[in-house]
């Protein structure tokens, strides 16, 4: 990672992988899967920002996608003597991945593409912690089932997924989204 003057610019992302100014995808959600793995390898979460929709034909026509610490908490209108107040996670990060619908071919292209970030970015054995990051893929999500219909209480199924991919770190997602899988399938 390069630091100049407060920013933070990923260097152990592959060539290949780095998105590009005219770069195309068949879809804004390919477009996100690859932003996505983008953040990964560099060491950040992404989130979807904005969309604009033609209203006619109801198909995004513009789409950004920006690092999750982009913007800066409004002001807090609740009692101001909180005796725990939240973390500051934002801080105006200005690393983002625009992406603009061509009419003609019917893909969307980056139109922006900014990589610097003003912030830290994680190390390679955290990054499975970041909020873009975590999925319960349909594979666990089924191992997760068969755990429940057999009598494994939600913690004892966590830990046996948690063997079976040597790790916590493997895993993919945390034990509060294994609980969150549960509550919607409720």
């Amino acid at each position: 990672m390069d630091v100049l003057m407060g920013i933070h610019v990923p260097f152990n992302v592959p060539v290949e992988s780095t998105p590009y100014k005219g770069m195309e995808f068949e879809a804004n959600e390919i477009a996100y899967d690859f932003y996505n793995e983008y953040g990964r390898k560099a060491g950040f979460s992404i989130r979807k920002e904005y969309v604009n929709k033609c209203k006619k034909i109801e198909v995004v026509t513009l789409r950004r996608f920006v690092c999750v610490k982009e913007g800066v908490r409004g002001k807090d209108k609740r009692y101001q003597n909180i005796k725990k107040p939240r973390a500051e996670t934002r801080c105006g990060c200005e690393a983002r991945l625009v992406i603009v619908l061509n009419r003609d071919s019917k893909k969307y292209a980056v139109n922006e593409f900014i990589a610097e970030h003003n912030h830290y970015l994680h190390f390679p054995s955290t990054v499975h912690m970041m909020p873009s990051q975590r999925k319960v893929t349909a594979t666990h999500a089924i191992e997760i089932d068969l755990a429940h219909e057999s009598g494994l209480r939600l913690k004892q199924s966590y830990e046996l997924l948690c063997k079976q991919v040597d790790g916590y770190d493997n895993l993919g997602f945390t034990k509060q989204d294994h609980k969150n899988y549960f509550r919607t399938k409720r």
